[in-house]
C-alpha cells in the first residue's frame, strides 16, 4: 500500500522517468523508474516455455520472440503508469554482454522509438544493471561494497568504493554458478530454468554425498565445471540414487564455495556491505548462507528484491540513470562481450 501511495505521489509530482528496456537473452522487460529507484510501471515477458524443450536458451527463437513482444510490452508499461512520452527523460537500453540478436532488437527498437520521441538513448551494461538492483525499491548500499555477482552467465567478486568503481577481486575460470545449477537440473531431468528446480529439490533431500569444493581455499577465484562432472559422474555410476539427496549436496557445495569466497574477500577488504546480485540471487538458500556470511563479519547484507533479482528492465533504468547524470554515452551498439568495468 506504501508502495502504491509513493508511486502516485511521484506521478503527481511529475518526477522525470527513464525507460529501461532489457533484452539480453530470453527475458523481455521494460521498466519505468525514478531517480531514486523506485519503480512506477515494469513488465516482463519470459520465454522459458519457448526455450523449454531445448534445454537452454535458443538464440534465434529468442530474437523473434523478443522482435514480437518488445513493442507491446513498452506500450502496456507506458499504459499501466498512465503517462506519455512528455514524462520520459531518456531511454535506457542493454546494449552487452549478451545473445547478439535479442541485444539488436533491444538496441534498435529503443533507437527508433528514441527518434519518434525525441529522447536521448544511452545504451547500458547489462551488468552494471545487476550491480544497482539492490538499490531498487527503497533499498540502500553502503560503500565500499563487496558485490557477489551470480548469473547463468557470470560469478564474480567485486570491490565497489562507489557505484562507478568496480574492481574485480575474482571471477570463475570456467562455468558460472548459473550454468552449474542448470546443467545439474538437466542431468537430473528437471525443468529449464535449472536455479529454482534445483532449489526446490534440494529441499527435499539430505546433502549425503561428498562433491568436491573447488578452488575453496585458493583466492577469490572460482571453478565450478569440476562440481559439475562430479554430479555427472555421480549420476552415471548410481543410476538410483536419490536425486534429491544429489541436489542438497550440489547446493551445499555451491554454497559452501561461494561463503567461503566472499567471508574470506570481507576479511581483506574494508568492505561496509555484502551486495548479491544476479539471477541466483533469487536463491533462498543463496540468501539465508549470505546473510550468516555478512552478520559473522559485521557487514550489512544488500539483497535486490526477489522479483528485481533476475534480469530486468528495472535495473537497466537505474544504472541509465548513473549514465544520464554522468553525462556517459557509450557507443550505442550491441556487443556480445563486455567487462563489468566497462560502461
Amino acid at each position: 500500500m506504501l508502495q502504491e501511495i509513493s508511486h502516485a505521489l511521484g506521478l503527481i509530482m511529475g518526477e522525470d522517468l527513464i525507460l529501461g528496456i532489457e533484452s539480453s537473452c530470453d527475458d523481455t522487460a521494460v521498466a519505468l523508474v525514478t531517480r531514486d529507484g523506485e519503480v512506477v510501471s515494469a513488465l516482463t515477458q519470459s520465454q522459458v516455455r519457448i526455450h523449454a524443450e531445448w534445454g537452454g536458451v535458443f538464440p534465434e527463437l529468442a530474437s523473434r520472440a523478443h522482435a514480437a513482444e518488445i513493442i507491446p510490452t513498452i506500450k502496456a508499461v507506458m499504459a499501466e503508469a498512465d503517462i506519455g512520452p512528455e514524462r520520459v527523460k531518456a531511454i535506457a537500453v542493454t546494449r552487452g554482454p549478451g545473445l547478439i540478436g535479442p541485444l539488436m532488437v533491444g538496441v534498435n527498437s529503443a533507437t527508433g522509438l528514441g527518434m519518434a520521441w525525441q529522447k536521448p538513448v544511452i545504451g547500458v551494461n547489462h551488468l552494471r544493471g545487476h550491480l544497482r538492483s539492490a538499490a531498487l525499491e527503497g533499498g540502500k548500499v553502503k560503500y565500499p561494497a563487496l558485490v557477489l555477482l551470480v548469473s547463468g552467465g557470470h560469478t564474480l567478486l567485486a570491490l565497489m568504493e562507489n557505484a562507478d568503481s568496480v574492481r574485480i577481486l575474482g571471477a570463475s575460470r570456467d562455468d558460472s554458478v548459473g550454468e552449474a545449477y542448470d546443467k545439474t537440473a538437466r542431468l537430473l531431468g528437471l525443468g529449464f530454468p535449472g536455479g529454482p528446480e534445483i532449489d526446490k529439490l534440494a529441499k527435499l533431500g539430505e546433502p549425503s554425498i561428498e562433491f568436491p569444493r573447488p578452488m575453496l581455499r585458493e583466492g577469490l577465484e572460482f571453478s565450478f565445471s569440476g562440481l559439475k562432472a562430479a554430479v555427472a559422474r555421480c549420476v552415471e555410476r548410481a543410476p538410483n540414487v536419490d536425486p534429491a539427496n544429489v541436489a542438497a549436496s550440489f547446493v551445499a557445495a555451491v554454497l559452501d564455495v561461494l561463503s567461503s569466497k566472499c567471508a574470506s574477500a570481507l576479511s581483506e577488504t574494508n568492505a561496509r556491505s555484502l551486495v548479491v546480485v544476479g539471477g541466483v540471487a533469487a536463491s533462498a538458500q543463496v540468501r539465508q548462507r549470505m546473510s550468516e556470511v555478512a552478520a559473522s563479519s559485521g557487514a550489512e547484507l544488500a539483497l535486490p528484491p526477489l522479483k528485481w533479482s533476475t534480469d530486468n528492465g528495472a535495473m537497466i533504468a537505474l544504472a541509465g540513470w548513473d549514465y544520464f547524470v554522468a553525462g556517459r554515452n557509450p557507443a550505442l551498439r550491441p556487443v556480445a562481450r563486455l567487462s563489468i568495468q566497462e560502461f
